[in-house]
């Protein structure tokens, strides 16, 4: 026992230290890891695996931090479509010193469950938890060995404490960073399911900051459809990265507040950049039949700026119709299905009193004749 406690001690005095360089030095190099891959497909959809999913958000967020930070170093698993054992993938963090390791996933579980989590090493709260750490831990027996490296890898949950407590102070930064992609990914429209602690191998052997994003479940089908499209794949790369923007400015003790006014403005610009870029994809998409669905959220006689605090961050539309300014989010084509979920999802967080309605060729018509114009 006094053997564990010294081990424990040691490795917490030398994570102060990270901890101090970390501020010090700033982040110089992140991992980031896109889950699965190869023989090793993940869960699925109906016509989607994970391991494409995590691909395709990992490089988008690399090309991201990339172009806008050059001097930092960005290391990926892998870039292709290639089977890495999980204690390859801790390694590969670890050898190279990385500051931020940074692991991408996608959810499976019943139909009535849906939205974003991200997750920090520690001992599981609920069943839920348990089963999807164990689900994503499973890749081991797709190893060469079929896990045999791991027979001995100790994960009882007194284990977990104790390794929690070794990396108590990476553990805070991780919390910290998880809290801010789950808060852009909550503006994004997704519906926030939290930040939550379970014990991920991938997560245990890391000797850093580190985070395991469930970008959403494959296994819902509105959420599938949402995953697989590559404007929303950029989405969820952009939140992830406008997150670390926010984690990196904490980290090295940049006050936002004192920013220069040219960098405020190159920010916004590129902001707005992304959003048209995001609106042309949508509309190639909407022919003068197609039925658009959208969300309202609120109308007023007085027009209100879309980007006020009353909107909580969501991308929001204005229309006027009957004499009112109307305010909707989002817009799903010949996509009752998917723009009814959706309304759930607002009604249950930030409008409990969104409904859907619905245009043709940029008017509104009645719901009941969208839906059957819709299914035709």
């Amino acid at each position: 026992m006094r053997t564990l406690i010294l081990i424990i001690s040691s490795i917490y005095l030398s994570g102060i230290l990270y901890g101090q360089n970390l501020s010090e030095l700033g982040i110089k190099t992140i991992v980031i890891d896109a889950g699965h891959g190869g023989k090793d497909p993940g869960c699925h959809g109906k016509n989607t695996h994970e391991k494409d999913v995590c691909l395709s958000i990992a490089l988008k967020l690399g090309a991201f931090i990339e172009k806008k930070y050059p001097k930092i170093k960005v290391v990926y698993t892998r870039k292709k479509d290639v089977f890495i054992e999980l204690k390859e993938r801790a390694a590969i963090a670890n050898r190279n010193k990385a500051d931020l390791f940074i692991c991408i996933h996608a959810n499976a579980g019943p139909s009535s469950a849906f939205g974003a989590e991200t997750y920090v090493l520690g001992l599981h709260r609920t069943e839920a938890q348990k089963q999807i750490a164990e689900r994503e831990n499973s890749t081991i027996y797709l190893e060469d060995d079929g896990g045999e490296k791991y027979k001995d890898f100790d994960m009882s949950p007194d284990a977990l404490i104790a390794r929690s407590i070794q990396l108590s102070v990476f553990l805070d930064q991780s919390i910290s960073f998880a809290s801010k992609i789950q808060s852009q990914f909550k503006s994004l429209g997704r519906f926030d399911r939290g930040v939550k602690q379970a014990g991920f191998l991938v997560l245990y052997q890391t000797t850093m900051p580190s985070v395991l994003i469930e970008t959403g479940f494959l296994t819902r089908p509105n959420e599938e459809k949402f995953l697989k499209d590559s404007t929303n794949q950029a989405k969820m790369a952009n939140s992830i990265f406008k997150a670390f923007q926010q984690y990196k400015n904490e980290i090295e003790g940049v006050n936002h507040l004192v920013e220069d006014a040219d960098a405020i403005k190159e920010i916004k610009k590129e902001e707005k950049e992304v959003r048209e870029i995001e609106k042309k994809e949508e509309l190639k998409n909407i022919g003068p039949e197609s039925v658009v669905f959208k969300i309202q959220v609120e109308a007023s006689k007085t027009r209100i700026k879309t980007t006020d605090k009353l909107f909580k961050g969501h991308t929001i539309d204005e229309y006027e119709h009957d004499g009112l300014y109307k305010y909707t989010y989002g817009q799903f084509v010949n996509d009752y299905a998917s723009a009814k979920a959706k309304m759930k999802e607002l009604k249950e967080s930030d409008f409990p009193l969104a409904f859907v309605v619905a245009f043709q060729n940029g008017n509104r018509i009645n719901l009941e004749k969208a839906i059957k114009l819709a299914e035709k």
